[in-house]
């Protein structure tokens, strides 16, 4: 900011006063702003003076970046909680009996964090359970077998994750990678808002508990990385977070005690594949066989993985998102900056300075730096963790982090 003192404020005005008058007393001549930045810098000292063209700035309370003070098309990788509250791990899980008892509810189960009549309950991922052939569900009012929910899930499934041509979802058979075909499975779908752009490889842990015992389920992507039409695939196996990735993708890891693989993930979709055989042995919970026929309830299996999920009381998963950044160095030379608009800057007609050791020597406190365009519209607004100060003395850069 440029302060004009003494009586040179007045003769200012004077002088744009007389100009102003001058066009409105000829009809048809118009205001030349260039005429007016004319009349203000014959009043200003140098490195004072502005310019017209608010493109050209260099100096004063604007000043135009240059090429070497913006760094732009800068791609971060954030990561964070995926649950409510960006929480990266989930312990308590409710489900809706107003859903179990809708048409939604043969489909699929929702887990909220909390009750789902309260407030601040929000779904977390959903249970669902797919059989190849309609087991486990009777038909929706239908005889037609081709309306068996079980059916549908998996066929949705299976295009959603699966390369074209590919019949089944396949794990770990106790000797060949892949070598099993699941012919039904559990699926969990974290909320779509939740994991946003994808999950975290290596941040997955589940725990399961019931009647045979607990287990603890984790990712390993530490070992192998296998990549389909939805992405990349990994395999569920046992251990945990907090003991590192050393045996992760090992024969042990990689089966349950009845030889079969535990599942899959799908990083990329948000969806995780359980082995409904791997989960019994584990843990013990009761599900429809896969030659059962269509006699059993899959929303008894729903629930049944619900209980062993409310039993293990953990789920912890983490998303990640390539975040566009641009960087803008602001940089405050000694002559710039160095007034304020401030209006208790100044007293009196005159605009004298409230403190007189500002006259020779000023001092002000940056706090907020705007970025404009170029017609000098205001895009963003930067706050300083704490206030800078500037002066004659002094010279100020400021890096400025845009994320979009």
């Amino acid at each position: 900011m440029a302060v004009i003192r003494d009586n040179r404020g007045a003769l200012l005005a004077s002088n744009l006063s007389q100009y102003l008058a001058g066009a409105a007393n000829t009809a048809g001549t118009p205001v030349d702003t260039n005429e007016l930045v004319n009349i203000v810098n014959q009043f200003l000292g140098q490195g004072e003076q502005i310019s017209a063209d608010v493109t050209t700035v260099t100096n004063g309370i604007y000043k135009k970046f240059g090429a070497i003070d913006k760094v732009t098309n800068r791609t971060e990788v954030v990561t964070s909680g995926i649950w409510s509250s960006d929480a990266g791990s989930l312990n308590a899980f409710y489900s809706s009996s107003e859903q179990s008892s809708s048409v939604s509810g043969k489909y699929y189960l929702d887990v909220y964090n909390e009750h789902y009549t309260s407030a601040s309950a929000e779904v977390q991922f959903s249970i669902t359970y797919a059989h190849i052939s309609g087991g486990g569900v009777p038909t929706l009012s239908q005889t037609d077998s081709s309306t068996l929910a079980t059916k549908a899930i998996y066929s949705q499934m299976r295009n959603l994750l699966l390369d074209g041509g590919d019949t089944y979802f396949s794990v770990y058979n106790g000797s060949t990678e892949g070598g099993h075909d699941l012919e039904h499975f559990y699926a969990l779908n974290i909320n779509r808002a939740r994991y946003k752009e994808k999950l975290d490889p290596g941040n997955i842990q589940i725990d399961l508990s019931g009647s045979a015992g607990l287990i603890t389920l984790i990712d390993d992507s530490g070992q192998t990385e296998t990549v389909g039409s939805s992405g990349r695939v990994f395999n569920m196996v046992s251990g945990a977070l907090n003991i590192g990735t050393g045996n992760e993708g090992t024969i042990n890891s990689v089966t349950a005690s009845n030889g079969l693989g535990w599942g899959l993930f799908y990083p990329d979709a948000g969806v995780i594949i359980l082995n409904p055989s791997a989960v019994r042995a584990g843990v013990g919970t009761t599900f429809v066989s896969a030659s059962a026929a269509n006699t059993y309830s899959n929303v008894t299996n729903m629930h049944n993985l619900f209980d062993a999920f409310k039993k293990g009381e953990d789920f912890q998963a983490r998303r990640t998102e390539n975040v566009s950044t641009s960087h803008y160095f602001v940089r405050a030379n000694n002559r710039e900056f160095n007034f304020s608009n401030n209006p208790t800057f100044v007293t009196g007609s005159t605009g004298q300075f409230v403190q007189s050791t500002f006259e020779r020597d000023p001092k002000v406190y940056i706090t907020t730096v705007g970025l404009y365009d170029d017609a000098n519209e205001l895009l963003a607004v930067a706050k300083v963790s704490k206030p800078i100060e500037k002066s004659f003395d002094k010279e100020v850069a400021i890096k400025v982090k845009l994320d979009f």
